[in-house]
């Protein structure tokens, strides 16, 4: 009894668990936006030190109360700096020398830019020696070169060079952290590139949360044990009134010959309604200009996928839209420049309309 109990109740416990992560996560990000933590800002010098500014444009100073050092995914706590005092409950901007950094620039369409963030992360195993789950990536302001093509630089390194700086200062007590590359040539107005960020909350609030939350899942337990009961009642109800129909089926079933017209003019709609392939593919070749190739084609059901280059990507959504076998054309991934340089990437979804009763 008591191992049927434990299996019944521990997907329920996980669940819980689950919440309070989420509740917390959720709490914690709320307070900080009520409440913003001082900007301290640790600019890298080399040998692991770090030169100490208060506030994003804060100046940093060169003595010895000014400096940290970071060694060893641990911040050094010894000398007059007190750098957990320094550090604790505020927003900490970690700035990595740049030789710490691959930096790339890649050019694209100005209409790209609402996409940035997913084009530079597909792009990333390409630029870099990792992939976007083993990588700190960022990328600088769009630079437009005239007006259709716009160029970022992109600054990556491996994340397990990222990550014991952050677990050091995390450890401290920091209220958030987030990490930015240097950039090789220093210029007036450069602005470092931020290639990582993540809330700093301790162990501590962790606890806090929890402990908060505790009277909460006592409720939601309570909750959770009615609604299991309902469940078992509308689950009997429901046992009885599926046999009541099935009884009913049963009956009208009898007649036979009505139920088979019945059942044969269903399946000849759902015929005329299912798009046939060749006639799809009859209908693009009618429509598709020269210079558009497709090097992908989905059809599930009614639903039309269309991966392939052109020359004018926007072009098609019209021309497809325009035609008597397809509705609801639109693009479903960023337009992308292509590799080779001819012409735009597109990936465009479309309905196909149903072939209608036959003649």
């Amino acid at each position: 009894m008591n191992e049927r109990l434990t299996m019944t109740f521990a997907p329920i416990s996980e669940a819980f668990s689950r919440w309070i992560d989420a509740v917390g996560e959720l709490a914690a990000s709320l307070l900080g936006r009520i409440i913003l933590p001082a900007t301290i800002r640790l600019v890298e010098d080399g040998n692991s030190e770090f030169v100490v500014q208060r506030g994003k444009n804060g100046a940093g100073v060169n003595s010895a109360p000014n400096r940290i050092r970071i060694f060893e995914g641990k911040v050094d706590q010894n000398g007059p700096a007190m750098p957990g005092q320094m550090l604790s409950g505020g927003h900490i901007e970690l700035v990595l020398r740049s030789n710490r950094f691959l930096f790339r620039q890649i050019e694209l369409p100005n209409r790209a830019k609402e996409f940035m963030p997913g084009i530079v992360r597909s792009q990333i195993d390409r630029l870099t020696p990792w992939n976007a789950a083993n990588a700190a990536f960022g990328w600088s302001n769009p630079v437009e070169t005239d007006s259709e093509k716009l160029v970022v630089t992109v600054a990556a390194t491996a994340l397990t060079l990222v990550k014991p700086y952050v677990q050091a200062i995390e450890d401290v007590g920091a209220h958030s952290i987030a990490v930015f590359a240097d950039l090789p040539e220093v210029q007036p107005n450069a602005t470092p590139i931020k290639v990582w960020e993540q809330s700093g909350r301790s162990a501590k609030d962790n606890d806090r949360i929890r402990q908060t939350l505790t009277r909460v899942l006592a409720v939601a337990c309570i909750i959770a044990a009615i609604a299991l009961g309902t469940e078992v009642i509308m689950g009997t109800n429901l046992t009885a009134q599926q046999d009541e129909l099935a009884r009913e089926i049963s009956a009208r079933s009898a007649s036979g010959v009505t139920g088979s017209l019945g059942a044969k003019r269903a399946l000849e709609r759902r015929k005329q309604n299912i798009p046939s392939t060749v006639v799809v593919f009859e209908a693009l070749s009618k429509i598709l200009p020269d210079q558009t190739y497709l090097t992908e084609l989905q059809l599930e059901g009614n639903k039309l996928r269309l991966t392939g280059i052109t020359r004018d990507a926007p072009s098609l959504i019209g021309l497809i839209e325009q035609s008597d076998r397809f509705t609801r054309a639109s693009f479903f991934a960023p337009t992308t420049r292509s590799a080779a340089n001819t012409g735009d990437r597109f990936h465009i979804e479309a309905f196909v309309k149903s072939l209608g009763p036959p003649s």
